[in-house]
C-alpha cells in the first residue's frame, strides 16, 4: 500500500484520532453482533491459552483499541465459560503502512489493557503474518481503499480516462476500470487472510458501501470529494499547480455496491459467511458544518493530495473547500444517504 493512504496522525484538532467518532459508530452499533459471532461461531483449539488478534489497517486510534477490546471481551467470556480457563492471554497486531503514526499509535495505548502489543508496518494486500497463526481478524473502513490507481483512468486516450478525481459513478467506463482493481485488491486481501488464520477462526469486515441505483457523487462523501476536486481545480486556475498534473491525480478509493463485495467474497474459496449485515447511515448523523466536514476530509483525504502536490498547496486547498462547503450545504442535506455493512468470515 501506498505510504500515501495513511490517515493525518498526531494528536492535534486536525488528525484523524480526533475526527474518527463517525467510523467508531459502526462499530458501536455492531458490538452486539460482533459479541454474538464470536459466542456462537468463533472454533479455535485454545490448548496453548493463547489468542492472537489483528487490526489491519489500525490507522493510530482510538477506533482500533474499541475493535481490540470487543473482540477480547467476547474471546474471554466464550471460553472461560466453556473451558473453565482462568487466564486467557492475548496478542494484537496492529496493521498498517509503513508511513502510518505508529508513534501515536503506541504512545496513547490503553494503560489498563489486558494484551501484548506488537506493530506490523506492511500492505495488508500481502500476508502480514504466519501461515495459520491468527485467531480472529478485524478491518474496518480500510478496504475501500485500492493498492493503486488504474492506469486507464489516467490516461487521456482512453476510453476509462476519468476527468474527476474520484470514481462518481457517473461513467461505466470508469467504473470498471475501478472496480476491476477493487476485485484484485479484495481477492488479495482475502486470500492472505485465508493463509493467515486458522480453522475456524474469524474475520470481521466493517466499512461503507453504495446502496443500488446510488451514484457515489449522490452521497455526501461523494460530494464532498466532488468539491475538493473542484477546489483543487481552482487553486490550479490561480497557478499554484499545473494544470497537467492535476489531471493526473485520482484518488485510490473505490466504495463499492454491497452486491459487488458479496459476490467477491462468494467466489472465494476459503469462507463461509456468518453474517453479512446492511446498516443505514443517514445523513444527519454527520454534522452538516463546513468546518467539521472540511477537517473530516482532510485528515483522511489530505495527505494524499500533500503527497502530490505538497503540503502547502493541500492547506490551500482546503482553505477553498471550507468555503465551497459552507455554499453546498442545501445540497449536502439533500444527499442520499450511503449504508454500511458488518461481514463474519469464518475459515473453513
Amino acid at each position: 500500500m501506498s505510504t500515501s493512504f495513511t490517515m493525518i496522525g498526531g494528536e492535534g484538532p486536525e488528525s484523524y484520532r480526533q475526527h474518527s467518532k463517525y467510523q467508531g459508530g459502526l462499530l458501536e452499533a455492531a458490538t452486539e453482533k460482533i459479541n454474538e459471532a464470536i459466542s456462537t461461531k468463533l472454533n479455535i483449539d485454545l490448548a496453548s491459552n493463547l489468542v492472537n488478534i489483528a487490526d489491519f489497517g489500525c490507522s493510530t486510534g482510538p477506533n482500533t483499541f474499541r475493535a481490540v477490546q470487543t473482540i477480547i471481551d467476547a474471546v474471554e467470556h466464550k471460553y472461560q465459560q466453556e473451558n473453565n480457563l482462568e487466564e486467557i492471554e492475548f496478542q494484537v497486531f496492529f496493521n498498517d503502512s509503513s508511513n502510518n503514526d505508529f508513534n501515536t499509535l503506541f504512545k496513547t495505548l490503553p494503560p489498563a489493557r489486558k494484551y501484548f502489543a506488537t506493530g506490523v508496518p506492511a500492505s495488508f494486500f500481502g500476508r502480514v503474518l504466519p501461515r495459520s497463526s491468527l485467531h480472529v481478524g478485524v478491518s474496518s473502513y480500510s478496504l475501500h481503499f485500492l493498492s493503486k490507481i488504474p492506469k486507464k483512468i489516467k490516461d487521456c486516450d482512453s476510453h476509462a480516462w476519468n476527468k474527476d478525481i474520484h470514481c462518481t459513478g457517473f461513467s461505466k467506463e470508469v467504473v470498471r476500470a475501478y472496480l476491476d482493481q477493487y476485485k484484485i485488491d479484495m481477492e488479495s486481501f482475502l486470500t492472505a487472510r485465508a493463509q493467515e488464520l486458522v480453522s475456524g477462526g474469524l474475520l470481521f469486515l466493517l466499512g461503507s458501501c453504495l446502496p443500488n441505483g446510488v451514484q457515489m457523487s449522490e452521497t455526501l462523501n461523494g460530494m464532498m470529494i466532488d468539491c475538493i476536486g473542484s477546489s483543487l481545480n481552482d487553486i490550479a486556475k490561480q497557478g499554484l499547480i499545473d494544470q497537467e498534473k492535476l489531471d493526473t491525480f485520482k484518488l485510490p478509493i473505490y466504495v463499492a455496491y454491497a452486491g459487488e463485495i458479496k459476490q467477491i467474497i462468494e467466489d472465494n474459496v476459503y469462507y463461509t459467511i456468518e453474517r453479512f449485515d446492511i446498516i443505514s447511515q443517514e445523513n444527519e448523523e454527520i454534522p452538516l458544518d463546513p468546518e467539521f466536514l472540511t477537517v473530516s476530509f482532510k485528515v483522511t483525504v489530505g495527505g494524499i493530495v500533500a503527497s502530490h502536490f505538497g503540503q502547502h498547496v493541500m492547506e490551500k486547498t482546503f482553505e477553498v473547500v471550507k468555503t465551497k462547503t459552507q455554499e453546498m450545504l442545501p445540497q449536502l442535506a439533500n444527499a442520499k444517504p450511503g449504508m454500511q455493512y458488518l461481514i463474519v468470515l469464518k475459515r473453513i
